[in-house]
């Protein structure tokens, strides 16, 4: 049995990311999942492995890691080979602003705790959720295309898959799950496409893990 547990949910695209990239690094873990929408999160049990009580936290040994950059790093680390980050500082900035245009910019604004308070607060119907969640992914998803445009290959930055690519493919994910638009962001639907062709990237799919229901 692998002693690597990654607390996640099946829909989390930040859990999303840490399972490509233990994928992708043929890195054998075990799953514990935590249903967001029953609020298991909150449990007593998992705030003392996870204090701000998000997934996904991963455990290893003796150590508890939580915030999905953070874990990406540790993995990259660990296990350097194959790489998600590129060896040239400068190509390896541009890979991590990518991943920071998504997981600051883009996903915070739209993950549960945020449209649950936004439901609670200002009494917002189903109609003006998805128009939030619509204008963010439009706002970030812009620059993401010039980006892309600017530094791409078959993979979000450059010919082999990256971190950005980790980020990239959960996030369209998401868009697509409330229905978001996407035609005006070709380049990035095509890198999409063929991370989501590799064998780490597809096992990772959210429909594909032992809590999907």
């Amino acid at each position: 049995m692998s002693d690597i547990v990654l607390h996640g949910y099946w829909r989390s695209s930040a859990a999303y990311r840490v399972r490509i990239a233990l994928g992708f690094k043929g890195i054998a873990f075990r799953q514990a999942p935590h249903d967001l929408r029953t609020g298991e999160q909150h449990d007593p049990a998992y705030l003392a492995i996870a204090p701000h009580g998000l997934v996904p936290a991963l455990e290893h040994e003796s150590q508890i890691l939580i915030e999905s950059t953070a874990i990406l790093e540790w993995i990259e680390a660990k296990w350097p080979h194959p790489p998600l980050l590129p060896a040239c500082p400068d190509a390896a900035a541009k890979v991590r602003a990518i991943a920071a245009l998504i997981g600051c910019d883009i996903h915070p604004l739209n993950n549960l705790r945020v449209l649950t308070r936004i439901r609670e607060m200002f009494d917002a119907d189903n109609a003006q959720v998805k128009g939030w969640i619509a204008h963010w992914i439009h706002e970030g998803f812009g620059a993401l295309e010039t980006l892309i445009a600017r530094d791409g290959g078959v993979f979000a930055f450059g010919d082999t898959p990256t971190i950005a690519d980790c980020y990239t493919v959960p996030q369209v994910y998401n868009a697509e799950r409330y229905n978001v638009d996407l035609s005006a962001y070709p380049r990035t639907l095509a890198v999409v496409e063929a991370a989501r062709a590799l064998p780490a990237f597809a096992a990772a799919h959210p429909e594909l893990q032992p809590d999907f229901k």
